[in-house]
């Protein structure tokens, strides 16, 4: 009698930004195709994959200690593979399968197109007689850069979410000093424009409403003719897309026509991120960013006079290597001018490899001055996000109810505006848009309640 071979079981754990996010999509469709079973649980899995970041320290170290703490599953089932994907994958390479040697796998961003042909030839090597004798069971490394790896042709596997990331871009040509992803994800690789819409047309058949568009340096988009506000404008106009947005966009790359697009197209966001970085131009130039403080200001009047109620948002790096007091000041001084809705604040983290950790060691700055600086920097941004959302209380706003609230009986949901709203309502209804008014705000969420009118697309 035949037996019947029970299917693999495959587990996916990411961590990171957005593009992790949808990679991690990416290799549960890989597996998936491969025959494999997703799972929601390690302890469910013979495959654990934990897709990693690597633009800060912390985020590693976090990735390292979850591996060791998976090991403890390992002993109790030895049979179990456990991958390490992604960017720390790709930075730390072989040195993490010796660092961890109960590490199976490591694999890098352009490697997940093979992930399932990766794992057979890892589980033929295991059946081997030499790798059953040995105490050190086989390990595989996957860590080559392809110029051409687009995941062209590669479907995600999205769960019922309303809401849909579209990476339309992998990689980066900018080198920021700074930054670890054109060394970990390669250059700059975009999708082809006809696959992007036609898979934007699956999604809106399926009943996703809100999409957003995923890139390293999203707005640089280029394929054949397409530039990146065409590709914007023709996502806007797919029946049954209601909501789009963009990630994360480059301010060099944020042109007139792109502004347009914004302004024009209905479906598209009220909302735009708008990575800074540092508000001194000194420091701006050391980290290879090509914009001035100047010019910077020149793009956020020109998004605030086609776009006036739009939302901005950022990222802040302080305690760069040379950054002095007064040139921190002067990064405060942009977020006062500016008055974001939000940013994403972090102290530098050296990532070996990049530009920055090769200026002089005297230039780097203590421990306790950049934790002090993030901390002013983080009071500041929060005192205005407090001020400006305590002034938006009252409105009424269109929320597409995205999934539960922390308390039973609530859902929570997002503006177009990108702002977080906690309402009471059932969650049978997430997908569904509610028209709410905004009652009170804790700085960063809001609380409100659902109206009876009907619910409309545009804002408030």
């Amino acid at each position: 009698m035949t037996e019947t071979r029970k299917p693999k079981r495959a587990y996916v754990e990411t961590y990171g930004c957005q593009m992790n996010i949808s990679d991690g999509e990416l290799m549960q469709g890989v597996l998936a195709d491969g025959g494999y079973t997703i799972v929601t649980s390690p302890e469910e899995a013979d495959v654990v994959l934990i897709n990693t970041c690597a633009i800060r320290e912390h985020a590693e170290t976090r990735v390292l200690g979850r591996v060791s703490q998976l090991n403890g599953l390992k002993r109790e089932r030895p049979e179990m593979v456990i991958g390490v994907t992604g960017c720390m994958a790709q930075r730390m390479g072989e040195k993490l399968l010796e660092d961890a040697p109960y590490v199976d796998l490591v694999m890098g961003p352009d490697g997940y197109r093979g992930l399932a042909d990766t794992l057979s030839q890892l589980e033929t090597r295991r059946a081997a007689p030499a790798a059953r004798a040995g105490k050190r069971g086989p390990q595989l490394a996957v860590l080559d850069l392809s110029l051409g790896e687009n995941y062209q042709g590669m479907e995600q596997r999205r769960g019922d979410q309303p809401t849909a990331w579209i990476p339309i871009q992998r990689g980066c040509d900018h080198r920021c000093t700074f930054c670890i992803v054109p060394y970990v994800r390669g250059p700059e690789k975009n999708r082809s424009a006809l696959e992007v819409l036609g898979e934007v047309r699956g999604l809106a058949a399926s009943g996703v409403t809100e999409v957003t568009l995923l890139g390293q340096t999203v707005n640089s988009y280029m394929w054949d003719d397409w530039t990146f506000p065409r590709l914007l404008s023709e996502v806007a106009r797919v029946d049954g897309i209601r909501r789009v947005r963009f990630t994360s966009p480059h301010p060099n790359d944020v042109s007139p026509e792109l502004v347009e697009v914004m302004a024009l197209e209905p479906s598209v966001c009220e909302q735009l991120h708008l990575p800074a970085q540092s508000g001194n131009n000194r420091t701006l130039k050391r980290m290879s960013r090509r914009y001035t403080v100047e010019s910077l200001l020149e793009k956020v009047d020109l998004v605030r006079t086609a776009v006036p109620d739009i939302a901005l948002s950022t990222d802040i790096i302080v305690a760069f290597p040379g950054e002095t007091d007064t040139e921190f000041r002067d990064t405060l001084d942009l977020m006062r001018t500016v008055r974001f809705d939000d940013a994403f604040t972090y102290k530098y983290s050296p990532r070996d490899g990049t530009p920055a950790t090769r200026l002089p060691q005297e230039q780097f700055i203590d421990s306790d001055v950049a934790q002090a600086r993030l901390a002013e920097l983080i009071e500041v941004s929060r005192g205005i996000q407090g001020e400006i959302n305590a002034a938006e209380v009252g409105r009424l706003e269109d929320v597409l109810i995205e999934r539960a609230g922390r308390h039973p009986g609530q859902v929570l949901g997002r503006t177009r505006r990108n702002k977080v709203v906690v309402f009471d309502g059932d969650v049978a209804r997430i997908g569904r848009y509610a028209r709410v008014v905004l009652e009170s705000t804790s700085g960063a969420t809001f609380a409100g309640s659902e109206v009876e009118v009907p619910a409309m697309s545009g804002s408030a």
